[in-house]
């Protein structure tokens, strides 16, 4: 496991509130029966509503690493 995921479980760095969100919503869009752009009918073009989801957890996940590893450097 990470340095940050550790720090993250530890509670020494705490995700914003955002991050949080978007991970359990990605989890349960991607478990979840109900599709905005359905798979069955239009195929491969049916993940991309999927993507996004996880996209957009990517891009705030990243954001949250970039956040730990300047507090990581301000405190030494």
């Amino acid at each position: 496991m990470s340095t940050f995921l550790r720090s993250v479980r530890r509670g020494e760095h705490r995700l914003a509130t955002s991050t949080w969100a978007a991970a359990i919503a990605a989890g349960v869009y991607t478990i979840a029966p109900i599709d905005l752009i359905p798979e069955l009918l239009l195929g491969p073009l049916g993940l991309t509503d999927d993507l996004g989801v996880w996209g957009i957890f990517a891009v705030l996940y990243l954001r949250e690493h970039a956040r730990w590893r300047a507090n990581r450097l301000t405190s030494i």
